[in-house]
């Protein structure tokens, strides 16, 4: 027993023989006190206590009902209902028009405040005026709410019938109450521990760590104690350094098209409306450009050199390679407009406006964020990415194109792929890339494909050469690769989730 108390004696840390002594105390916030300890390192050192059998630790957790960040305010000012009946206690009439001017009160704070006087049956609302319509000693007394705050902070459990349909209503109104929980440490000193008690902790000479400046001289520890270690005991776990789950999905990506012969597109995140929309002959007045579905910078951006505005022009308005066009005026001030890109196609656009024919045939891709005027929920965000590609050969046709989309997809693990007729402004042919979902037996969309339209191609490269695109999203593969129910996951960060999730560890075949 002796042997094992001195065993445990040299492997207390610094911090473990300064709280030792205020054991007996058994209160978190006093040990700190005498300890002069932060209570992070309190709690961390009752836990290796707790673990070499020197203390049991107990953890009981209760809820607490608390003043929210209204509450606090309102319990100093007073809640909407109270300041509104100080107003009517001198006017007795109010006009709905003025009320919120002269209360001070928000729109949501008087229409709350009415609400509890109306149900009290203190004021009349008739023609567009507030009345005051009970005895002036009702004003006096102090309203259930007010009493409710008062008490605070209580235990739920605590609560009466009555109490508890007020907190009810509360609960209803913006932060004026808050429920939080509490954890409560109760510490027993076990029989180990009281005779650790009693030895002398805070005076042992140990030499906690072995240091180059340690090992120069045998005199700095020869002849003295070091501090024993656990190596076997509970101890948090290390995680390996490794980059997001969207990062490693890109880098694969990547490294298909790559290897595949292809060569890397980039660009702005924010451009020009006539790279992201006229260059690919959507119509200035097409829905897609509208607010909903696009974030517009309050900017001009600027537009490349007179011949190609000229060639774009030409193809809105009266159409090039025996299209039509859309017939309606083409117009500058729109095409100037910035947005944040709504697809990587548009750097397809700019990849072609700059290309050689001299080159080809050439194939390009693009790994990258967009942004749609999207409302957030499970399967959608305002951001998300794609990744593009584009083959531009004097002999390339739709196999080809098929050919290269299954090649892609079943390298990213998707062994059956199929495609269904599809629409979009800028291709045609175009068509819908489905994949199949092996465990829940279900095809599920990624993206859209097709030939470029000679409308976009023409005025870029001067020819109606064949031009192969798509844009699938890519965040979907990586809900689908991380079975990843809900897409607002993927961006959250949330760090231990992310140490728990497996690599991105796909073979190339």
């Amino acid at each position: 027993m002796e042997e094992n108390i001195e065993r445990i004696l040299d492997s207390l840390s610094p911090n473990e023989r300064k709280i030792i002594p205020y054991l007996e105390e058994k209160d978190l916030i006093e040990i700190c006190k005498r300890s002069n300890l932060e209570k992070v390192s309190v709690i961390r050192s009752l836990e290796y206590l707790d673990n070499k059998g020197i203390i049991k630790i107990s953890i009981e957790k209760r809820k607490l009902i608390d003043l929210g960040i209204n509450g606090i305010l309102y319990k100093k000012k007073g809640l909407p209902e109270r300041r509104l009946l100080n107003l009517l206690n001198e006017k007795r009439i109010l006009n709905f028009s003025n009320v919120s001017k002269e209360s001070g009160l928000s729109s949501e704070e008087l229409k709350a405040s009415i609400g509890v006087l109306k149900k009290r049956n203190l004021i009349d609302l008739k023609k567009g005026k507030i009345i005051f319509n009970a005895n002036r000693e009702e004003i006096t007394k102090k309203t259930p709410e007010e009493h409710f705050l008062e008490i605070l902070p209580i235990n739920p459990d605590s609560l009466n019938q009555e109490q508890g349909v007020i907190l009810e209503s509360l609960k209803k109104r913006k932060e004026i109450i808050q429920i939080t929980e509490e954890k409560k440490i109760g510490i027993e000193i076990t029989d180990l521990g009281k005779k650790i008690i009693e030895e002398e902790v805070k005076g042992r000479d140990l030499i906690e760590q072995i240091t180059p400046e340690l090992l120069k001289k045998e005199s700095f520890w020869k002849g003295k104690k070091f501090r024993r270690y656990n190596v076997s005991g509970p101890f948090p776990k290390i995680e390996g350094g490794k980059r997001h789950i969207v990062n490693q999905a890109i880098d694969y990506a990547r490294r298909i098209w790559t290897e595949m012969g292809f060569k890397e597109m980039t660009g702005p995140m924010v451009l020009s409306s006539f790279w992201n929309f006229d260059v690919l002959f959507t119509a200035q007045d097409h829905p897609v450009r509208e607010m909903q579905d696009t974030f517009f910078i309050e900017k001009k951006g600027e537009i490349p050199q007179k011949e190609i505005i000229q060639k774009i022009k030409e193809s809105h308005e009266k159409g090039v390679g025996g299209s039509k066009g859309w017939g309606n005026k083409w117009s500058e001030e729109e095409a100037k407009k910035l947005v944040l890109r709504t697809h990587t196609t548009c750097l397809s656009a700019k990849t072609l406006s700059e290309l050689d024919l001299e080159s080809l045939p050439q194939k390009f891709f693009a790994i990258g964020k967009c942004f749609r005027n999207e409302t957030i929920d499970w399967s959608h965000g305002f951001e998300f990415n794609q990744t593009e590609g584009i083959v531009i050969d004097k002999n390339a046709n739709f196999r080809h194109l098929l050919g290269y989309l299954k090649e892609f997809f079943k390298k990213m693990g998707f062994e059956k792929v199929r495609f269904r007729p599809g629409y979009f402004p800028y291709t045609e042919p175009s068509l819908e890339i489905d994949v199949w979902h092996n465990e829940k037996k279900v095809w599920f969309e990624l993206g859209g494909a097709g030939i470029l339209r000679p409308e976009v191609v023409i005025p870029l490269l001067g020819k109606n050469i064949p031009v192969l695109a798509w844009g699938p999203g890519l965040d979907r593969m990586i809900m689908d690769y991380y079975e990843i129910k809900d897409f607002r996951e993927i961006y959250k960060n949330n760090l231990s989730q992310l140490r728990k999730t497996k690599f991105w560890v796909r073979e190339l075949k």
